[in-house]
Protein backbone atom coordinates (compact mmCIF):
# COMPACT_ATOMS: atom_id res chain seq x y z
CA UNK A 1 0.00 0.00 0.00
CA UNK A 2 3.40 2.26 0.48
CA UNK A 3 4.64 1.64 -2.43
CA UNK A 4 1.28 2.22 -4.09
CA UNK A 5 0.70 5.48 -2.68
CA UNK A 6 4.37 6.55 -3.46
CA UNK A 7 3.37 5.99 -6.97
CA UNK A 8 0.34 8.05 -6.79
CA UNK A 9 2.15 11.28 -5.43
CA UNK A 10 5.19 10.84 -7.81
CA UNK A 11 2.73 10.36 -10.70
CA UNK A 12 0.68 13.94 -9.21
CA UNK A 13 4.23 16.03 -8.61
CA UNK A 14 4.86 14.70 -12.44
CA UNK A 15 1.92 16.31 -14.19
CA UNK A 16 1.87 19.37 -11.18
CA UNK A 17 5.56 20.16 -12.47
CA UNK A 18 4.30 20.27 -16.32
CA UNK A 19 1.75 22.71 -15.69
CA UNK A 20 3.84 24.75 -13.47
CA UNK A 21 6.19 25.15 -16.94
CA UNK A 22 3.28 25.79 -18.84
CA UNK A 23 1.92 28.30 -16.80
CA UNK A 24 5.27 30.13 -16.11
CA UNK A 25 6.00 30.37 -20.16
CA UNK A 26 9.08 27.59 -19.70
CA UNK A 27 7.79 25.55 -22.23
CA UNK A 28 5.67 26.04 -25.30
CA UNK A 29 3.45 23.87 -27.62
CA UNK A 30 6.02 22.22 -29.83
CA UNK A 31 9.31 22.19 -27.12
CA UNK A 32 10.31 18.54 -26.15
CA UNK A 33 9.94 17.92 -22.08
CA UNK A 34 13.34 16.29 -20.80
CA UNK A 35 12.70 12.36 -21.28
CA UNK A 36 11.75 9.76 -19.03
CA UNK A 37 15.55 9.48 -16.99
CA UNK A 38 16.18 13.47 -17.00
CA UNK A 39 12.69 13.90 -15.43
CA UNK A 40 13.42 10.71 -12.48
CA UNK A 41 16.23 11.94 -11.75
CA UNK A 42 14.82 15.96 -11.10
CA UNK A 43 11.76 14.52 -8.85
CA UNK A 44 13.58 11.55 -7.82
CA UNK A 45 10.78 9.25 -8.85
CA UNK A 46 10.54 6.18 -10.57
CA UNK A 47 10.71 6.07 -14.20
CA UNK A 48 7.58 3.97 -14.05
CA UNK A 49 5.77 6.93 -12.66
CA UNK A 50 6.75 9.15 -14.88
CA UNK A 51 5.85 7.21 -17.95
CA UNK A 52 2.61 6.93 -16.12
CA UNK A 53 1.83 10.50 -16.07
CA UNK A 54 2.95 10.74 -19.79
CA UNK A 55 0.66 8.18 -20.80
CA UNK A 56 -2.36 10.49 -19.48
CA UNK A 57 -0.74 13.34 -21.20
CA UNK A 58 -0.57 11.38 -24.01
CA UNK A 59 -4.22 10.52 -23.56
CA UNK A 60 -5.54 14.11 -22.80
CA UNK A 61 -3.77 15.29 -26.26
CA UNK A 62 -1.51 16.99 -23.83
CA UNK A 63 1.80 15.73 -25.46
CA UNK A 64 2.83 13.38 -28.47
CA UNK A 65 5.30 10.81 -27.22
CA UNK A 66 8.62 9.55 -29.48
CA UNK A 67 10.69 6.88 -29.22
CA UNK A 68 14.31 8.70 -29.29
CA UNK A 69 17.72 8.78 -27.62
CA UNK A 70 20.00 12.29 -26.43
CA UNK A 71 18.51 15.43 -27.67
CA UNK A 72 15.67 13.45 -29.39
CA UNK A 73 14.11 12.13 -26.45
CA UNK A 74 11.25 13.10 -24.38
CA UNK A 75 7.43 13.91 -25.46
CA UNK A 76 6.94 16.80 -27.64
CA UNK A 77 3.62 19.57 -25.85
CA UNK A 78 1.21 19.43 -28.21
CA UNK A 79 -1.12 21.60 -26.89
CA UNK A 80 -1.21 23.78 -23.89
CA UNK A 81 -3.55 22.15 -21.47
CA UNK A 82 -4.51 24.94 -19.15
CA UNK A 83 -8.05 24.38 -17.99
CA UNK A 84 -8.26 20.29 -18.86
CA UNK A 85 -4.84 19.69 -16.63
CA UNK A 86 -5.96 21.73 -13.87
CA UNK A 87 -9.45 20.14 -13.74
CA UNK A 88 -8.14 16.81 -13.94
CA UNK A 89 -4.86 17.67 -11.58
CA UNK A 90 -7.97 18.89 -9.04
CA UNK A 91 -10.18 16.15 -9.17
CA UNK A 92 -6.34 13.71 -8.22
CA UNK A 93 -5.30 16.26 -5.49
CA UNK A 94 -8.95 17.18 -3.91
CA UNK A 95 -11.54 13.94 -3.98
CA UNK A 96 -10.50 13.40 -0.12
CA UNK A 97 -12.83 16.29 0.84
CA UNK A 98 -15.58 14.29 -1.62
CA UNK A 99 -17.93 11.87 0.03
CA UNK A 100 -18.07 8.43 -1.00
CA UNK A 101 -21.53 9.14 -1.88
CA UNK A 102 -20.16 12.03 -4.11
CA UNK A 103 -17.87 10.00 -5.91
CA UNK A 104 -19.71 6.43 -6.59
CA UNK A 105 -22.27 9.36 -8.09
CA UNK A 106 -20.36 10.48 -10.49
CA UNK A 107 -18.71 6.89 -11.18
CA UNK A 108 -21.94 5.40 -11.88
CA UNK A 109 -23.19 8.44 -14.61
CA UNK A 110 -19.68 7.82 -16.01
CA UNK A 111 -19.43 4.32 -16.41
CA UNK A 112 -22.79 4.07 -17.30
CA UNK A 113 -22.38 6.63 -20.67
CA UNK A 114 -18.68 4.43 -21.17
CA UNK A 115 -20.70 1.14 -20.98
CA UNK A 116 -23.42 2.29 -23.77
CA UNK A 117 -21.29 3.72 -26.13
CA UNK A 118 -18.65 1.11 -26.05
CA UNK A 119 -21.33 -1.10 -26.92
CA UNK A 120 -23.11 1.15 -29.33
CA UNK A 121 -19.53 1.09 -31.00
CA UNK A 122 -19.46 -2.42 -31.08
CA UNK A 123 -23.48 -2.15 -32.61
CA UNK A 124 -22.26 0.42 -35.12
CA UNK A 125 -19.07 -1.86 -36.48
CA UNK A 126 -20.81 -4.92 -36.76
CA UNK A 127 -24.69 -4.83 -36.93
CA UNK A 128 -25.13 -8.50 -35.70
CA UNK A 129 -22.47 -8.78 -33.32
CA UNK A 130 -21.72 -11.93 -31.47
CA UNK A 131 -20.60 -12.17 -27.76
CA UNK A 132 -17.18 -11.55 -27.72
CA UNK A 133 -17.06 -9.28 -31.10
CA UNK A 134 -14.81 -6.30 -29.31
CA UNK A 135 -11.74 -9.31 -29.18
CA UNK A 136 -12.17 -10.35 -32.87
CA UNK A 137 -8.47 -9.22 -33.71
CA UNK A 138 -7.02 -10.55 -30.29
CA UNK A 139 -7.51 -10.15 -26.17
CA UNK A 140 -8.67 -6.94 -25.64
CA UNK A 141 -7.73 -4.82 -22.28
CA UNK A 142 -11.30 -6.30 -20.61
CA UNK A 143 -10.76 -9.36 -21.47
CA UNK A 144 -7.12 -9.37 -19.73
CA UNK A 145 -7.93 -7.71 -16.63
CA UNK A 146 -10.85 -10.41 -16.23
CA UNK A 147 -8.25 -13.00 -16.48
CA UNK A 148 -6.11 -11.09 -13.83
CA UNK A 149 -8.64 -11.23 -11.72
CA UNK A 150 -9.56 -14.20 -11.26
CA UNK A 151 -6.14 -15.04 -10.55
CA UNK A 152 -5.62 -12.50 -7.71
CA UNK A 153 -4.79 -13.65 -4.49
CA UNK A 154 -4.94 -10.37 -2.66
CA UNK A 155 -7.72 -7.59 -2.65
CA UNK A 156 -4.77 -4.93 -3.51
CA UNK A 157 -4.14 -7.56 -6.40
CA UNK A 158 -8.08 -7.71 -7.42
CA UNK A 159 -8.46 -3.94 -7.07
CA UNK A 160 -5.63 -3.33 -9.14
CA UNK A 161 -7.31 -5.29 -12.19
CA UNK A 162 -10.74 -4.26 -11.34
CA UNK A 163 -9.24 -0.74 -11.86
CA UNK A 164 -7.60 -1.74 -15.49
CA UNK A 165 -10.96 -3.39 -16.35
CA UNK A 166 -13.15 -0.25 -15.68
CA UNK A 167 -10.76 1.95 -16.84
CA UNK A 168 -10.80 -0.43 -20.37
CA UNK A 169 -14.58 0.14 -20.62
CA UNK A 170 -13.78 4.34 -20.39
CA UNK A 171 -11.29 4.13 -23.09
CA UNK A 172 -13.90 1.38 -25.30
CA UNK A 173 -16.32 4.88 -25.27
CA UNK A 174 -13.61 6.53 -27.30
CA UNK A 175 -13.71 9.95 -25.07
CA UNK A 176 -10.00 10.03 -24.13
CA UNK A 177 -11.12 12.88 -21.94
CA UNK A 178 -13.48 10.12 -19.91
CA UNK A 179 -10.84 7.86 -19.79
CA UNK A 180 -8.43 9.89 -18.02
CA UNK A 181 -10.63 11.39 -15.80
CA UNK A 182 -12.04 7.58 -14.56
CA UNK A 183 -7.93 6.77 -14.44
CA UNK A 184 -7.55 9.65 -12.16
CA UNK A 185 -10.70 8.90 -10.37
CA UNK A 186 -10.23 5.19 -9.77
CA UNK A 187 -6.65 5.52 -8.63
CA UNK A 188 -7.54 8.27 -6.34
CA UNK A 189 -9.67 6.03 -4.73
CA UNK A 190 -7.97 2.69 -4.78
CA UNK A 191 -7.88 2.78 -1.04
CA UNK A 192 -11.65 2.55 -0.74
CA UNK A 193 -12.09 -0.14 -3.18
CA UNK A 194 -9.64 -2.20 -1.42
CA UNK A 195 -11.56 -2.00 1.59
CA UNK A 196 -14.74 -2.44 -0.29
CA UNK A 197 -13.23 -6.24 -1.10
CA UNK A 198 -12.00 -6.57 1.93
CA UNK A 199 -15.66 -6.03 3.47
CA UNK A 200 -17.16 -8.33 0.45
CA UNK A 201 -14.92 -11.05 1.36
CA UNK A 202 -15.72 -13.38 -1.30
CA UNK A 203 -15.27 -11.79 -5.00
CA UNK A 204 -17.38 -13.98 -6.81
CA UNK A 205 -20.19 -11.84 -7.71
CA UNK A 206 -18.04 -9.20 -8.62
CA UNK A 207 -16.27 -11.85 -11.54
CA UNK A 208 -19.67 -12.61 -12.44
CA UNK A 209 -20.17 -8.77 -12.76
CA UNK A 210 -17.80 -8.19 -14.57
CA UNK A 211 -17.86 -11.32 -17.17
CA UNK A 212 -21.81 -9.92 -17.73
CA UNK A 213 -20.58 -6.04 -18.28
CA UNK A 214 -17.89 -7.62 -20.92
CA UNK A 215 -20.91 -9.69 -23.00
CA UNK A 216 -23.37 -7.06 -23.35
CA UNK A 217 -20.43 -4.37 -24.33
CA UNK A 218 -18.82 -6.97 -26.64
CA UNK A 219 -22.52 -7.97 -28.09
CA UNK A 220 -23.58 -4.91 -28.46
CA UNK A 221 -26.33 -4.48 -26.09
CA UNK A 222 -26.04 -0.84 -24.87
CA UNK A 223 -29.50 -0.75 -22.67
CA UNK A 224 -27.90 -4.18 -20.98
CA UNK A 225 -24.59 -2.71 -20.25
CA UNK A 226 -26.36 -0.01 -18.39
CA UNK A 227 -27.97 -1.89 -16.12
CA UNK A 228 -24.93 -4.73 -16.05
CA UNK A 229 -22.69 -1.67 -14.44
CA UNK A 230 -25.35 -0.34 -12.28
CA UNK A 231 -25.85 -3.78 -10.55
CA UNK A 232 -22.18 -4.40 -10.30
CA UNK A 233 -22.03 -0.59 -8.59
CA UNK A 234 -24.64 -1.65 -6.21
CA UNK A 235 -23.17 -4.81 -5.28
CA UNK A 236 -19.69 -3.22 -4.52
CA UNK A 237 -20.70 -0.72 -2.80
CA UNK A 238 -24.47 -1.90 -1.42
CA UNK A 239 -24.88 0.87 1.29
CA UNK A 240 -25.20 3.88 -0.97
CA UNK A 241 -27.81 1.69 -3.21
Amino acid sequence: MADKARRTRAFEEVLLQVERRISDDGLRVGDRLPGERQLAEQLKVSRASVREALRVLETLGVVSSQAGRGPDAGAILTSRPDSALTDLLRLSLGLSSLSLREVIDTRLMLERWSAEQAAQAVRRTSPDPSPGALSASGPDAMTRAIGAMEAAATAEEFVEHDIAFHVAIAEASGNRLVAAVMRALRDAMRRYAIEAVDRLGDTSVLREDHHRIHNTITSGDAAGAIDAVTTHLAHAYPELF
